[in-house]
């Protein structure tokens, strides 16, 4: 399931939209549902059902969007980067590490967070190849992730 929330959260907010209401809608609607708990029993008509499917999309939708898979940037590290990139250095240009403070000083927009090393690692830059055609956009914010989380930790 994480996996699909995952992908839903990184599309358009329509299709997420619609995607939860779906399945709110499915899951909520029909004929009235008998719940217990505790020995108690409690009735819901339809209408509440319907209330409660809408507050339940609604809270899903507003949620934000689940965290990067760490464990698979580090996967997507390891085949795609690493041949250049071992333990945060740069066998090209070894001045430009994947250190905290090397990124600060040469990765172009970089503020702290994934966004500037997700734009080098699709479009690339010098003699860093464009992955943005070869790993899929979900691939890139991992492995964005994953190095920052990197940089963050002293590699």
């Amino acid at each position: 399931h994480r996996v699909l929330a995952a992908s839903v959260a990184r599309t358009k907010p329509s299709k997420a939209a619609m995607f939860v209401l779906a399945l709110a809608a499915s899951a909520f609607s029909g004929p009235a549902l008998s719940r217990s708990a505790f020995s108690s029993s409690v009735q819901m008509s339809a209408a509440d059902n319907v209330k409660a499917g809408l507050a339940a999309a609604a809270l899903a939708v507003s949620a934000p969007a689940l965290a990067a898979d760490l464990a698979n940037g580090q996967s997507v590290f390891e085949g795609n980067c690493a041949a250049c990139h071992a333990g945060g250095q740069n066998s090209v240009q070894p001045e430009k590490t994947l250190e905290l403070a090397s990124l600060k000083s040469y990765l172009a927009g970089f503020s702290g967070d994934e966004s500037a090393i997700v734009t080098q690692v699709t479009n690339g830059k010098n003699a860093m190849p464009a992955f943005g055609g070869r790993l899929e956009d979900d691939e890139i914010a991992d492995v964005a992730a994953y190095v920052l989380s990197k940089a963050k930790g002293g590699w």
